[in-house]
């Protein structure tokens, strides 16, 4: 299986649970699991975290395309199907146009183009003014987790050394 992380997935990792300087394991995990082509992002993703000017923009520099995605042909008809469906449903005409200009529009086009699992903190909600990453990946048949599911499933272990 491999996954698609959104930018939430690194800027809570790196303000909470998985900071650089007491658990540099996770990085190390995301490096590890982009080298066997089972991790990775979206560019625009990447655009967000380059944004922030701290550690995590560092950390997303040194990563470039292996990690981070450029858009393809092939997420073209996902991006049409996606602003579609966002259109069509019953959200504010402003929360369409917010989702259609944000990473996560790419990033669940990329994810339902590619057979990709998406990856976010975020969870599903009935809500007029936003759109949802895990709402609008349920409306694609795409699947979507948390990142915790997402290291139980790979079995990452973060384990103290002798």
């Amino acid at each position: 299986m491999a996954y698609l992380l959104d930018a939430d997935v690194f800027i809570q990792a790196k303000n909470l649970h998985y900071s650089f300087d007491f658990c540099p394991a996770f990085w190390d995990w995301l490096d590890a699991a982009n080298a066997k082509h089972t991790a990775f992002s979206v560019e625009k993703v990447h655009d967000e975290l380059l944004a922030g000017d701290d550690r995590l923009s560092v950390w997303a520099r040194d990563r470039g395309t292996a990690f981070f995605l450029p858009p393809d042909s092939a997420i073209l008809p996902s991006l049409a199907a996606l602003s579609g469906w966002a259109s069509g449903a019953s959200y504010d005409p402003a929360a369409v146009n917010t989702f259609l200009q944000v990473a996560d529009y790419y990033l669940i086009a990329y994810a339902h183009a590619h057979g990709l699992v998406v990856v976010s903190h975020e969870v599903a909600a009935d809500s007029r003014k936003k759109i949802k990453i895990p709402n609008a990946c349920i409306a694609l048949g795409v699947k979507v987790m948390s990142p915790y599911e997402m290291l139980r499933t790979e079995k990452a272990r973060f384990v103290l050394g002798s």
